[in-house]
């Protein structure tokens, strides 16, 4: 998934879980929490991958394992700070990065590109990128396609739920 879009899901995901366990919109901070974490695992695999530490851009962060600790040691911090909502955020966020990263693959029937769910025990072969999925009309139909759906509808959410998390951001850019 291209990285622009997994703050979108990030933030999908827990308007969904936000409107089904508490019955209203998403609020500020727990909603930046969320999707930050929707983009954390990005920001710590890229570097690696981009400095040679790494054999790929998903591994650490994206692997089951590594995400079980992160995901974990934002819970423990958060209960710390007598704000478990904010862990459960972190949890769904980061969780929807690692998810959305799974369909394109089955989609485009790519399995050893899962590779990254077990990695270091299991291999991680070079991302391929987009990927075709079909044909409509004779118009190719690539993950990209789907991706900028989803774009569009998280945004039109993220805009009808009154744009959680926007104000927060400008207060600090206000006030540095």
């Amino acid at each position: 998934m291209q990285p622009v879009v997994h703050p979108v899901v990030g933030y999908l995901c827990y308007a969904g879980y936000t409107r089904i366990r508490q019955g209203s919109r998403p609020r500020g901070e727990p909603t930046l929490v969320a999707v930050f974490a929707a983009i954390l695992p990005d920001l710590i695999d890229q570097p690696l991958w981009a400095v040679g530490v790494t054999p790929v851009g998903r591994t650490v962060a994206h692997s089951l394992f590594g995400a079980a600790v992160i995901v974990g040691i934002a819970g423990v911090l958060a209960r710390r700070a007598d704000r478990p909502d904010l862990g459960v955020a972190f949890a769904i966020g980061y969780g929807s990065h690692v998810a959305a990263d799974v369909p394109w693959h089955v989609l485009a029937g790519d399995y050893e590109e899962l590779g990254f769910l077990l990695w270091p025990v299991t291999e991680m072969p070079a991302y391929s990128g987009v990927k075709p999925i079909g044909s409509v009309a004779g118009v190719e139909i690539t993950t990209l396609w789907l991706e900028g759906v989803i774009f569009v509808a998280g945004v039109s959410v993220w805009l009808y739920d009154g744009r959680p998390g926007l104000e927060i951001v400008r207060r600090y850019v206000r006030n540095g």
